[in-house]
């Protein structure tokens, strides 16, 4: 059974949090089931934008936790918030977290998949 998606941002943000970092919700979604979008910064201020993995990410092992995958990078603010109104358009139940992850790399925090 998977957790829902409050509770596996707020998991998430403790941790960063823990570990020295920053996060901040800049959307919330729907608490059951919303997809999550993960954005980091760069030093530049530029943004990469992490989502959903596709589901042929998965496998046919048994399920595990929600893995993402890198959807955009080095976003300026506009192109940013292009690509996430675009994703809102597609499906209006979206999470956007922005996360500084401190001294923990990201792929510490959730799994990342190759696109």
């Amino acid at each position: 059974m998977r957790v829902t998606t409050e509770i596996f941002v707020s998991a998430l943000m403790r941790r960063v949090f823990g570990d020295g970092g920053f996060a901040a919700v800049l959307r919330r979604g729907a608490a059951e089931a919303g997809a999550v979008f993960i954005v980091t910064r760069n030093r530049m201020g530029e943004a990469a934008l992490y989502g959903p993995a596709a589901q042929t990410a998965y496998g046919s092992g048994p399920p595990g936790g929600r893995q993402f995958t890198l959807v955009g990078e080095s976003l300026d603010e506009p192109s940013l918030d292009a690509r996430l109104a675009r994703e809102q358009r597609f499906d209006s139940d979206i999470w956007v977290v922005e996360l500084e992850p401190g001294s923990t790399a990201l792929a510490d925090l959730v799994e990342l998949t190759k696109p």
